[in-house]
């Protein structure tokens, strides 16, 4: 009996398709990967930084989060039990062999803080844990500027993150313990930075946390992006002053800054103030003063249109006369010369005098402008229809002889 042969395939073999194969998850070669990559770094913060940014590129973070965290955290991947396996290539740059001090541990936080691999869930766990951390005192707020990375912001990742943070956070605490701890590093005036450059603006900020149940934290920003611009316009003008260049544009500046009036004539005051050294003799500072502010006191009236700026004025002449000593007596001449200027008006002095003045030597300073007051109450209007100067003078004069 012949017995016949079976066919047999032969020849070419079939290639699978690159969409049909499925990349093998293997944890041991991303540790070797890491870990080489960590070992040639050092122990330098920031080349680890770097090391670990450039790597998230071509390694998948986030099938490996597990793997990461395990490294960073124990040198290497950690067996069931907790054990390090001893027949890999392990890492000494790790949490559990770094020295143990709070400025190591903040370093540490910082770089765990944002790797790509962990999940949305995870993300919120760790920002939630983060903002309890924060509001007991157990980790400084300079911990935050990892938010920044222009990577992360771009992604969102940030403004999510620093959603979950902060009403952890505020949850703890408040708004008031949130602002210390930012200002007490320079965090801030950076909110903003949460977002990237072509949607860093008050209004958005504004509307993404007040969006998600933050509105205090929206407030808080938009009132350090204020204070942030009248600093800046303030140190503007008075370098401006210093220098004895022209002043130019200095309304369009209030309205590219948002400011009102009443905050502009704060910010001119102080800045025509600190824009000359002045005399450290009493008899001689008010002399100098009065000469300086009569140069400026077209610039002042430009921002005093409004009665409630005048008195802005007024209140930050008081508070400049009693924390200066020296001017503690020239309060009334200045009073006077911008009442002469058309600088205040007689409403606005009289307000001042009868309600609101400040209680910063209000004895000293109502007592000087008692006979002045007298005047403005009493005085006969000159023909033109104002109070004239030399009936001030007479006015003053007759009291001096009468008393």
């Amino acid at each position: 009996m012949n017995l016949i042969q079976k066919p047999t395939l032969t020849g070419q073999r079939f290639k699978t398709r690159k969409r049909d194969e499925k990349e093998r998850f293997d944890p041991t070669q991303f540790q070797e990967s890491i870990v080489q990559g960590l070992n040639q770094t050092g122990t330098d913060l920031e080349a680890v930084a770097k090391f670990l940014d450039a790597s998230g590129a071509k390694l998948d973070y986030r099938r490996y989060a597990e793997t990461l965290f395990d490294i960073l955290v124990a040198g290497g991947m950690l067996a069931p039990g907790g054990t390090l396996s001893d027949d890999m290539t392990r890492t000494e740059y790790c949490l559990f062999t770094a020295q143990e001090d709070l400025e190591t541990m903040q370093a540490y936080a910082q770089l765990l803080l944002f790797l790509k691999g962990f999940t949305e869930s995870e993300r919120n766990k760790l920002a939630m844990l983060t903002g309890i951390l924060l509001a007991n005192g157990s980790i400084s707020a300079s911990i935050l500027s990892s938010l920044f990375n222009e990577n992360l912001v771009k992604e969102g990742v940030s403004a999510a993150f620093a959603v979950k943070l902060f009403k952890s956070w505020i949850n703890e605490k408040d708004i008031n313990s949130v602002a210390g701890s930012l200002r007490k590093v320079g965090m801030d005036n950076r909110l903003m930075e949460l977002f990237p450059a072509n949607k860093r603006s008050c209004e958005h900020f504004s509307k993404y946390f007040t969006d998600a149940g933050l509105k205090e934290l929206s407030d808080f920003a938009r009132n350090q992006q204020s204070i942030g611009a009248r600093k800046e316009l303030q140190k503007e003008l008075q370098e401006q002053m210093s220098r004895g260049d022209p002043l130019k544009e200095v309304r369009e500046e209030m309205k590219k800054a948002n400011l009102s009036e009443q905050a502009m004539i704060s910010i001119i005051w102080t800045s025509v103030m600190s824009s000359v050294e002045w005399n450290k003799k009493e008899e001689l500072v008010t002399e100098q003063a009065i000469k300086h502010l009569k140069q400026y006191s077209p610039l002042l009236k430009a921002f005093t249109s409004q009665g409630l700026s005048e008195l802005s004025l007024l209140l930050k002449i008081q508070e400049y006369c009693y924390d200066n000593i020296h001017f503690m007596k020239a309060f009334q001449k200045i009073v006077v010369l911008l009442y002469k200027a058309d600088v205040l008006s007689e409403e606005a002095i009289l307000k001042w005098y009868t309600e609101a003045h400040l209680a910063k030597g209000k004895s000293v300073f109502l007592e000087q402008m008692k006979k002045f007051v007298e005047w403005l109450k009493n005085a006969e209007e000159g023909k033109d229809g104002e109070i004239t100067c030399t009936s001030w003078v007479l006015c003053v004069l007759r009291s001096c002889v009468q008393s």
